[in-house]
């Protein structure tokens, strides 16, 4: 056996396991405003969040007794595109509705 067969085994066997973290995740908000209907927060929860309809009037009633509610928690790009898709509809609607983002 060769010197550098020897050396093509030590590597092999030494190498180290790497620890795969989760990425860091955001809490998407919705926030309350005195113009958007209440239907449209519920249409808004089951097509962008995929929330059930009872989950979708759960949420926005939170959002409207207590001012924000929160529509999920995801990565942060996916995060970043449910905001700018309610942002882009609710514009489209005529509607002020609000999102952020907040790191969990």
């Amino acid at each position: 056996m060769s010197m550098n067969e020897l050396e093509t085994e030590e590597e092999i066997e030494t190498t180290t396991e790497e620890e795969i973290k989760e990425p860091p995740r955001y809490k998407v908000l919705l926030l309350n405003d005195d113009y958007t209907t209440m239907d449209f927060v519920i249409e808004i929860l089951i097509t962008v969040f995929r929330k059930s309809f009872a989950e979708a009037t759960k949420i926005m009633l939170n959002v409207h007794k207590n001012g924000v509610g929160i529509c999920g928690v995801y990565p942060y790009e996916v995060a970043e595109t449910k905001v700018a898709i309610v942002h882009a509809t609710a514009q489209d609607r005529g509607f002020p509705l609000r999102c952020t983002i907040e790191k969990e």
